[in-house]
């Protein structure tokens, strides 16, 4: 029991050291100009259109009626507005520099309109919480797929028991 109880010991204080020790990661990456942005801003759009196609034939073959696809469908509908969320940073971090954004201590930042407008750092702001619509769709799919797998395994058992 001690043996187990200073592995946990161990493990939890290796993580905060290393915890301590990160840099920060911005959530939106950005890209080497001007072939690496657009290379990723179509990959953005091909993603869109891989979604709207999936949402689409989902409907089509009424597979929306299983609680599995419900989920499946509302992770691909939630990356589509990831990916025009994606895009919308990248346009204004890399392509049209209305935005100055400077660190002012380790945590935190700020956001200015060249112009010394108010409303485009918010909007720019609340558009970097990307992961707000990333995690819900990830977390969507996984229980898309985990209920789609609960259903295949009922569907099998009773042919495994005769």
């Amino acid at each position: 029991m001690k043996s187990r109880h200073l592995k946990t010991l161990i493990a939890a204080a290796l993580t905060m050291a290393l915890w301590g020790m990160a840099t920060p990661a911005l959530a939106t990456q950005t890209h080497g100009q001007p072939e690496g942005l657009y290379v990723h801003q179509i990959a953005h759009l091909f993603f869109i259109i891989s979604m709207g196609i999936l949402e689409f034939w989902l409907r089509q073959r009424n597979l929306v009626r299983e609680p599995g696809w419900k989920y499946i469908q509302l992770a691909a509908v939630l990356l589509i507005l990831w990916n025009l969320n994606a895009m919308a940073v990248h346009f204004l971090d890399e392509q049209i520099h209305w935005l100055q954004v400077n660190r002012t201590e380790q945590w935190h930042l700020h956001i200015a309109l060249q112009d010394g407008g108010r409303a485009l750092p918010w909007v720019y702001y609340i558009l970097k919480l990307d992961h707000l619509l990333c995690v819900p769709a990830m977390i969507c799919l996984y229980l898309g797929l985990k209920s789609l797998l609960k259903q295949t395994e009922a569907e099998k058992e009773p042919a495994n028991l005769s």
